[in-house]
């Protein structure tokens, strides 16, 4: 029931700060594409909420559905500390480099900005800033031996899981979450080369590497939800509701939109917090 409550909360806060209509066309749809944008008014008809009226432009259309998603996942999150125990934080756009995954890329960094000549063989962009993400921070020994003694000094000296190994607590990188609010294939890719940066230049574990998308059109959403390899899975802020617009008004991208879910591809963002306590 709680979740229920807080997805309504995230898709009126959607509506009331980033879903706009514009001359009727909504925001997140392609105004010349007739299927996008018939299934994007249909969907804020589904959605039954307001929508806001004052400008939104592009970049403050992104930033703020990367914060009320941001503050959903946290809500929603909080309420499966039972099934994933620990700290754990939810923050938009920092370096990978605060992580420690990724912390020797911040000196890799320095090195390439002082030495131009390495920049051109290596090449850059090693640091990626993710537009959410979930950070894990280390435990304590009192905690890790809360129930039973575990540790002491001379075992586990290395995990960064262990707080003593590490001075200042260094976080470590659980999750990175691309927000998109519309989908073209050039975004797309850039979504992609995120993900395999990430996957290619840590040490450690892997992060999850997910998206949560706005995009209307089952085709635009297939670009990064079909494939496996560099990302986990693709999320739309509200696939029931998508679902029904498309069965309402438009056959031909209902193939689609089915071969994505059943493929376990696409999924809801109620279901993202679940995924994440994995």
């Amino acid at each position: 029931m709680r979740l229920a409550a807080l997805r309504k909360e995230y898709h009126r806060s959607i509506c009331q700060h980033v879903l706009r209509l514009t001359n009727g066309v909504p925001n997140m749809a392609d105004k010349d594409n007739r299927a996008s944008m018939a299934i994007g008014l249909r969907l804020i008809e589904l959605l039954g909420y307001p929508v806001a009226t004052d400008k939104v432009t592009g970049q403050s259309k992104g930033k703020r559905f990367e914060q009320v998603t941001r503050d959903f996942l946290n809500e929603a999150f909080s309420l499966l500390l039972h099934v994933r125990p620990g700290e754990w934080g939810f923050e938009v756009g920092p370096s990978i480099a605060r992580f420690e995954q990724y912390r020797h890329l911040a000196y890799l960094q320095e090195t390439l900005t002082k030495y131009p000549e390495l920049a051109s063989a290596l090449g850059g962009d090693y640091l990626v800033e993710p537009d959410i993400v979930v950070a894990r921070f280390p435990l304590s020994d009192e905690e890790i031996d809360r129930f039973a003694p575990v540790l002491d000094d001379s075992v586990a000296r290395h995990s960064p899981l262990r707080a003593i190994n590490r001075s200042g607590g260094i976080p470590l990188l659980h999750a990175s979450i691309s927000c998109k609010w519309t989908i073209r294939s050039d975004r797309s890719q850039n979504v992609r080369t995120e993900a395999l940066n990430l996957i290619r230049n840590r040490k450690g574990h892997t992060p999850q590497v997910m998206v949560v998308a706005a995009e209307p059109l089952p085709t635009r959403l297939a670009s990064l939800a079909l494939g496996t390899g560099d990302l986990d899975c693709v999320y739309h802020f509200a696939l029931p509701e998508l679902v029904k617009a498309v069965e309402a008004v438009s056959e031909d991208q209902l193939d689609m939109l089915h071969t994505m879910i059943d493929g376990n591809r696409l999924r809801d963002i109620s279901d993202l917090p679940l995924d994440l306590a994995v």
